[in-house]
Parts: structure tokens; sequence; C-alpha cells
């Protein structure tokens, strides 16, 4: 890694950023802000009927809520005359081939070369083609793509996951770098841009270590010099399993609906995969001072949203006050109960959300619970309720009461008197509850 690293998230806006993305992106992130490099956007949107405006926004919204704040935005849509630049470069080093073989007749040429016993590798038969034979094809309808010709040696480099990579490349197919109609394709763009954008350093999943080894010819033809790269493992399921079936329900959006916290999402993805233990961090800027892309290990890493929630309860019973107190003010809490009811609420929580319940608890009331053999003891004890304004000495007082003119106390005292109340089993310390309630249950 260079001293000051410039970085790329690269995401392609056909869809939402789901938890797969953002472990490319917080590590390009963290690599760039540790060096006091730069992080660049770069929406890769190239296929103009898939790639949607909504999709963009989305990204940047969800970027944005978990403070991954790029330096500049980049897109390669408005990119494409520097690409017809580049291909009209590589045509003239004769490094790009026009080809014209059917979906189809490449299909049975890899089933003939699989029948073999032979690797599918694209057979470079369109190289052999004289001018004529390609203004017949032409003529006939066909129209060209285009490959990149790739110098069949091995191309090496020192991924910063996986170690030494060697990849032959007369074992690869010539990549298609342009489609039949007109389409750049990703292995293109994205070589050329980070050519132009000065990228010094790439990390991406292991599934793209292919791609690196023809990128890496492809900007070495171009003039340029390939970044350094590191591949992370891909995630998994709890139990080993495929989560490409699940990233639609892993979507940031959804997970944030569902109450987890930035900071809880970061932690554990920030360290997933390392030999670091997850822990909830304080801030993102701890987590980008002690990053290590050397830690993380190339074995395929087990991804639970389960373990989500923990790191957020725990930082939502962290949060001070004036953190929460608009949401708190937003439920109707009035001002002088705001920091009684954080207080008793926030360990008894785990997402925000959740304290909505709360309050509608202490402010309606609720179902009370009360046994059959306890119906006459509650409505004794409700009798004996001290006058409000209910204060932190109101429970003790009551209980005190209640206790004298029953004879009851331990459990056969307290439990029946917190369910006829609270509609709870257990929960927060009853002191603390009285101020809030205000409704008296009736049974």
């Amino acid at each position: 890694m260079t001293r000051t690293t410039v970085t790329r998230f690269a995401p392609s806006p056909t869809g939402y950023i789901h938890v797969g993305n953002l472990r490319t992106a917080l590590m390009n992130f963290m690599i760039a802000r540790k060096s006091g490099g730069q992080f660049i956007l770069r929406l890769d949107d190239t296929d103009q009927e898939r790639s949607k405006q909504e999709y963009a926004d989305g990204i940047m919204a969800d970027l944005d809520w978990l403070g991954l704040h790029w330096d500049r935005v980049e897109r390669q849509s408005l990119r494409m005359d520097r690409y017809r630049e580049a291909a009209d470069q590589l045509r003239a080093s004769l490094r790009f081939y026009e080809c014209f073989e059917t979906p189809v007749e490449l299909d049975l040429k890899r089933k003939k070369q699989l029948n073999m016993h032979k690797p599918p590798v694209y057979d470079r038969s369109s190289l052999r083609l004289t001018a004529e034979e390609r203004e017949k094809m032409r003529a006939e309808g066909r129209a060209g793509y285009w490959r990149f010709r790739l110098d069949q040696e091995r191309i090496e480099w020192p991924d910063g996951i996986l170690g030494p990579i060697s990849i032959d490349a007369a074992s690869v197919s010539d990549p298609v770098l342009i489609r039949a109609d007109g389409q750049v394709l990703y292995t293109f763009a994205s070589s050329v841009d980070d050519i132009d954008m000065g990228v010094s350093f790439i990390v991406r999943g292991a599934d793209h270590v292919t791609n690196t080894a023809t990128q890496i010819q492809i900007m070495r033809a171009l003039g340029g010099t390939p970044p350094d790269f590191a591949h992370h493992s891909l995630l998994t399921g709890p139990q080993g399993e495929e989560l490409s079936k699940r990233l639609g329900v892993l979507a940031l959006r959804d997970l944030r609906a569902r109450g987890v916290e930035p900071l809880a999402l970061l932690s554990l993805m920030a360290r997933l995969g390392s030999s670091k233990p997850v822990e909830l961090a304080g801030s993102l800027q701890e987590l980008v001072d002690g990053f290590d892309i050397g830690s993380f290990g190339a074995a395929p890493t087990k991804f639970d949203d389960a373990d989500l929630f923990p790191l957020t309860r725990a930082h939502v019973q962290s949060l001070p006050l004036p953190a929460v107190a608009a949401r708190i003010a937003a439920l109707g809490v009035p001002a002088d109960k705001a920091e009684l009811f954080w207080s008793v609420a926030k360990g008894n929580i785990t997402v925000l959300a959740d304290l909505e319940g709360w309050w509608k608890l202490f402010r309606d009331g609720a179902a009370p619970l009360v046994d059959a053999e306890d119906v006459d003891f509650v409505r004794q004890a409700l009798t004996l309720l001290p006058a409000r304004p209910w204060t932190h000495d109101t429970w003790h007082t009551w209980t005190e009461a209640v206790k004298s003119a029953t004879g009851r106390k331990g459990k056969g005292l307290y439990r029946p008197l917190r369910r006829v109340l609270t509609g709870l089993e257990a929960g927060p310390e009853m002191a603390a509850v009285m101020p809030l309630l205000q409704a008296t249950p009736v049974v």
C-alpha cells in the first residue's frame, strides 16, 4: 500500500447495497482514511437498461447513513468518449480484435471442448478472419463484439489477503470488453477508470481474482500501472450455506428498517473474517485506526444477521440522552419525564424503535395480568394506591401499605403488583416506573 492511498467503491446502480457490497466498500474506505488518501464512489452504470437513478440515490443514502463519506463521485455513463478512445488505442496496438460468433456457436464450442476434456477457453478463431470475411459477416447482419488479446504468460501479483497469486493467461479466455450492442463491459471500463483516477489499491471479493489477472494486462496495454490488490473471502450463511439467495433480505435499507445501528453494522463487518475479535467500536475512526487488511483470511466467512442485534443493543444502551432526545420527544414524552424515561427504558430495549412500546405502556397502561387466586388481593391493593403524582418513593410506600393490610410479602406481594400495573412478568425497577405510569388499571 502506498503512503497515501486512492481507493474506490464501484457498485452498479442496478439494486440496493447488501452486506456483501458493504464489506468491499468498508475495506476500501478504511484503507483510504487510514492513509489520509482518497475514497472514490464510482457508479458503474454502463448498463443503461438496468441502471436506475433510484438505486444510485439509494447507494449514496446507505453510505451516508453509515458515515462512509466519499471524496468524489464518478459515473461511468459520463465517460463513454474516454472508453472509445481507449478502445482505439488497443486496436492500434493489435490488442483488440473483433469477433462474430453467436451465443449458440460459442456454447457449442465450449461443449465440444469439455467433451474432449479440455478447458472451455475461447479458441481465437476470429483472429484468423480476413478483412473480406469480416465484411461478409457484417453484410449477413452479424454484429461484431470485441475481445482483448491476452499475452499468454503467467500473470502474478502479491495479493494483500490471499498472498502470492499466479494465473496462466493461456488458461483464460480473451475477455469480451465491448458487446455487439456497443455496451462497454465492467472489465474494460473499470481498467480505464482505475488508471485515469489514480486508484492505487483495490479490495474486492475473491470471485474477481480472474478479472484481476486480465485487468492487469489491460492496464499495462493502456500504458498504466496496475494498483495493489486484495481479494476478501465471500460471505456465507451461518451454517456455511450460500448467502447469495438471501442477499435480497440483507440489503442495508432493510437492516436499517429493522433497527440495526450503523456502528453495530460497521463493527461487525470491519472484523468479520479477520483474526481480530468482533466487538462494538466507540466510533468509525476507532475502526479505521485499528484496521489491518493483513489480518483477514481467505476462508469463506460466515455471516449471521442475528449477530447484529447484540451489538445494536450494546450501542443503543450506551447512548446519552441528548443522542435520543429528539426521538423521545417525538413519542410525546413530556420534557420533564424524558431523562427518567430514557434511564428506565434503555436497559430493556434492543433497537430504538422499542422505545415506542415502552412509552405506550407507560402512557396507556397494559392489559393487567392477574391470576384468579390473586383477584381479591389485587383489588384491595389498588384501593391502597397513593394519590398522584407518583414519585420514586411511591412503590415502597404502596407495597408497605399492602403488606401491612394483607400480610403478604416477598414474591407473593411484589409479583402480582408488578403484573397488574405493567402487564409484565419482569422489567425495570418499579420504583423508577411508578412516576412514568399515566394510567391506573381496573380489575
